[in-house]
């Protein structure tokens, strides 16, 4: 899970690892100002199930297409990705078209987060 670009924020980031650490999920932080590079490098050699990205700058779409461009440049376009943060609803099917996995805007609770992650995960564990 990252901030990426010049977003500064990550009280809501912090507040969903700690919820989905809570819940026996693992969770690699890597904090904010995060380029596509460093987050993909990351999920990468931590062998991740999922990529979180937590934005809050407005800049939600070109930020998840650079993180998309990144995954299919080291192939790795089968690691779903996750979005939250401050999404306008015009937004929602604009990020679903890019390919997101899940979509939790701000305001999402806690619990449908860690439901929502589990019920993706599970048809792909077993």
């Amino acid at each position: 899970m990252a901030s990426p670009g010049l977003d500064g924020h990550d009280r809501g980031a912090k507040v969903v690892a700690r919820a989905l650490k809570d819940a026996g999920m693992e969770v690699i932080y890597l904090g904010i100002h995060r380029t596509a590079e460093e987050i993909v490098k990351a999920a990468v050699q931590e062998d991740v199930d999922f990529i979180g990205l937590s934005m809050l700058s407005g800049a939600h779409l070109i930020l998840t297409e650079q993180v998309f461009q990144k995954m299919s440049e080291q192939k790795v376009s089968d690691i779903p990705l996750i979005v939250g943060g401050t999404l306008p609803k015009r937004d929602i099917d604009k990020l679903k078209q890019l390919g997101v996995a899940l979509i939790f805007p701000t305001q999402t609770p806690l619990d449908r987060i860690i439901s929502e992650i589990k019920e993706y995960r599970s048809p792909q564990k077993t």
